[in-house]
C-alpha cells in the first residue's frame, strides 16, 4: 500500500496532458463501454494496444502503471473466482462437491480478469494525466445543464476531487500507521491471523487520522471564505481544441475495431 498511487497525477507533458479533461473524462467512461462490447478474447486485443500506446504517448514509467493498479488486483481476483464457479461449459476439471471448475470457467475467469485490468489501467491513466482541480472542473462543467433542475454540480465535483486525492492520502496514512504500531512491538505479521490483528490495530488510529485530515480540510475552506460556486472564476477556462476531435476520432475507430473483431471471432 505504500506504492498506491490510483488517483495521483504523474506530472509530464504530452498530448494526452494538453487534452481538455472533459474529453479525457468522457472518453474514460466510452473506454469502458467499448470494452464491455468485447465479446471475445480476441476482441479485448485493439483495447489493451490502445492502452499500452496511450501509456507509451503519456510516457509514464512501467513500474508506475503497474503501481497504480497493484492495490485493486484484489477485485479481479474476487471477480474472477465468482466467475470461475457460474461457468459449467465443457469439460469438467475438477469437481468439490457442488462446485465445479470447468474449461469454460477457466476461459471465463481469464477474460473477465484480463478484461478488468485493462478497464482500471484505462481509468488510472485519466487520473495520473489530469490534475486534481481540472477533473473537478470538468466534473462540474459536464453536470452544469443538470444544475438548473437543482442538481449540485460544483459540490458533486469538488467531493470527486477531494475523495480522489484521498485515496493515496488513505494508503500514505496506513502505512505510516503501521509502522508506527510495528515500532511500539505489536505483531502484525504471519498469516490470515496477523492480518486480522492488523485490521484491529490498525483501524481505528487509521480512522482518526482520516478524520483529523477531513476536519483540517473543512477548516481550511472555511478560513479561506470558500461558498461553493458563488464568484469564483477561472485563470484557465476550459476550451475544446482540434486534438479533442482527434482523441474522439480514435476511440469511434476503436469501438469499430472491436465490434468487427467480435463479430468476426463469434461466426
Amino acid at each position: 500500500m505504500g506504492t498506491f498511487s490510483f488517483g495521483s497525477y504523474y506530472p509530464g507533458d504530452g498530448v494526452l496532458y494538453r487534452l481538455d479533461p472533459r474529453v479525457k473524462l468522457l472518453g474514460g467512461i466510452a473506454f469502458l463501454i467499448i470494452t464491455l462490447l468485447a465479446r471475445t478474447a480476441s476482441a479485448l486485443v485493439p483495447p489493451a494496444l490502445f492502452v499500452v500506446a496511450l501509456y507509451l504517448l503519456a510516457r509514464v514509467p512501467a513500474g508506475r502503471a503497474v503501481r497504480s493498479v497493484a492495490p485493486l488486483l484484489g477485485i479481479v481476483v474476487v471477480v474472477g473466482i465468482l466467475n470461475l464457479f457460474t461457468d459449467h461449459s465443457g469439460a469438467v476439471l475438477v469437481k468439490l462437491g457442488p462446485l465445479a471448475v470447468s474449461e469454460g470457467s477457466l476461459s471465463s475467469f481469464a477474460f473477465i480478469s484480463v478484461r478488468m485490468v485493462i478497464m482500471m489501467c484505462a481509468m488510472s491513466l485519466v487520473t495520473m494525466t489530469t490534475q486534481t482541480l481540472d477533473l473537478t472542473h470538468a466534473v462540474e462543467r459536464l453536470l452544469a445543464p443538470l444544475a438548473r433542475f437543482g442538481v449540485p454540480a460544483h459540490e458533486i465535483g469538488m467531493m470527486l476531487g477531494i475523495a480522489l486525492r484521498f485515496m493515496p492520502q488513505f494508503s500514505t496514512e496506513l502505512t505510516q500507521t503501521y509502522r508506527a504500531q510495528v515500532s511500539r512491538g505489536a505483531r502484525l505479521a504471519g498469516g490470515p491471523l496477523g492480518g486480522v490483528r492488523m485490521l484491529s490495530s490498525v483501524s481505528i488510529p487509521l480512522f482518526a487520522s482520516i478524520f483529523r485530515h477531513a476536519e483540517t480540510l473543512s477548516a481550511a475552506m472555511d478560513a479561506r471564505c470558500y461558498h461553493g460556486e458563488q464568484g469564483r472564476t477561472r485563470m484557465h477556462p476550459l476550451r475544446f481544441a482540434a486534438r479533442d476531435a482527434g482523441a474522439a476520432a480514435c476511440l469511434v475507430a476503436l469501438a469499430v475495431a472491436v465490434v468487427a473483431v467480435s463479430a468476426l471471432t463469434s461466426l
